[in-house]
């Protein structure tokens, strides 16, 4: 059997060699140029790049005139390693308007740096609709000196939607059927008749009444108000006051009116204007004033409550009072407050609470100097009676 040594400098001269070759295949890759390359013809549909390795310098690769328009279907960069530096790659006129839509890309990693990469004239108008990029590590690309100013993405989904995409109504197309196109309730024009009070005091033989209607929005109505009484023997004289009004809330609670009046007491015509609303404690609350063509200034308090003791049954106290500006003996009327009346109406709500009749007492009396001029006159200046009647809105 015979022995052959190897000297130590021909070991160290062959592992020498060894390292050398790679790291001259690295460095000869980073001078390429692929600006004439042309992969048009190619067929790349098999194509496995799964343990490609790119990691090494490609900072200087050019590919501005690369082509690589043919089919690139079913190529598989699922292993491929692009890790090194190819911060200085030139991409400005590749051409990549093949079909890619099936490429996986799922396992690429391009952590590499590729932040003076030049995109701006590549074209990308091919198919990559079926391109997987699920498992593409790209957390530790440097992309921020990229330039894609020219990149052509025409055919990807995007852009405006056209003007017609969706009608104003956001009806889509779909009719609103018989009922027509819904509006907000606070903008249509409504009307109501409101009927407070329509009774028979069975003392003085007269018939009461206060009523209200009116025609408008939630923001603006016209209403025709009017109450009085009707002497039902005698000569059956009818004493009333009824305004035609612009209605207009003021605050959450207070609505108000402004208007003109005409007085059948005195046989007189006025300018109204006044306020009305909720008080705490639920109180409803009226005060209107009328500026009649001869001076005369007349003020009309008034306050309600509605006390319910269930569903059905209400107990409804009132009150009200009057004042004038000035003497007028031929009308009765003297200076500060002239009467003052109330009433206490046991009510029972029917009909949806549209209808109520009720029983009550009322009562009135003269104030101040109005008690006096009554007296000389031989008029009562107290009455009470027993009333009934019913109260209904629609």
């Amino acid at each position: 059997m015979k022995i052959y040594k190897v000297g130590l400098p021909f070991i160290g001269m062959s592992s020498l060699m060894l390292l050398m070759s790679p790291l001259a295949n690295a460095a000869e890759m980073s001078n390429m140029d692929h600006g004439s390359m042309d992969m048009s013809g190619m067929d790349m549909s098999d194509m496995d790049h799964s343990s490609m390795d790119m990691s090494g310098n490609m900072s200087d690769m050019d590919h501005s005139g690369m082509d690589m328009s043919g089919d690139m279907s079913d190529m598989d960069h699922s292993g491929m390693d692009m890790s090194g530096d190819m911060s200085d790659m030139d991409h400005s006129g590749m051409d990549m308007s093949g079909d890619m839509s099936d490429m996986d890309h799922s396992g690429m990693d391009m952590s590499g740096d590729m932040s003076d990469m030049d995109h701006s004239g590549m074209d990308m108008s091919g198919d990559m609709s079926g391109m997987d990029h699920s498992g593409m590590d790209m957390s530790g690309m440097d992309m921020s000196g990229m330039d894609h100013g020219s990149m052509d993405m025409s055919g990807m989904q995007g852009g405006e939607a056209p003007a017609d995409a969706r009608s104003p109504d956001y009806s889509n197309g779909v009719p609103y059927g018989r009922f027509g196109k819904p509006v907000m309730m606070g903008s249509l024009p409504l009307w109501g008749v409101s009927v407070d009070d329509l009774g028979y005091q069975f003392d003085d033989d007269q018939i009461n009444y206060e009523f209200d209607t009116w025609y408008g929005t939630d923001s603006n109505r016209v209403t025709l108000r009017s109450e009085g009484s009707i002497q039902t023997k005698d000569d059956k004289e009818i004493d009333s006051l009824t305004s035609l009004s612009y209605w207009k809330p003021l605050s959450i609670f207070w609505n108000g009116e402004a208007g003109v009046a005409y007085d059948t007491e005195n046989d007189k015509s006025a300018v109204m204007a006044g306020i009305a609303g909720t008080a705490p404690y639920f109180i409803e609350t009226d005060a209107r004033a009328y500026l009649y063509t001869d001076g005369q200034v007349r003020l009309d308090l008034g306050a309600e409550y509605e006390w319910r003791l269930d569903q059905h049954w209400v107990v409804i106290p009132e009150v009200e009072l009057t004042a004038f500006s000035k003497d007028d003996t031929d009308n009765h009327i003297t200076k500060g407050f002239n009467e003052f009346g109330a009433d206490v109406r046991l009510t029972y709500e029917m009909l949806s609470r549209q209808l109520a009749p009720y029983v009550g007492i009322s009562y009135e009396t003269a104030l101040g100097n109005a008690r006096d001029l009554r007296r000389q006159e031989d008029e009562a200046v107290d009455s009470s009676s027993v009333t009934a009647g019913v109260k209904f809105w629609f």
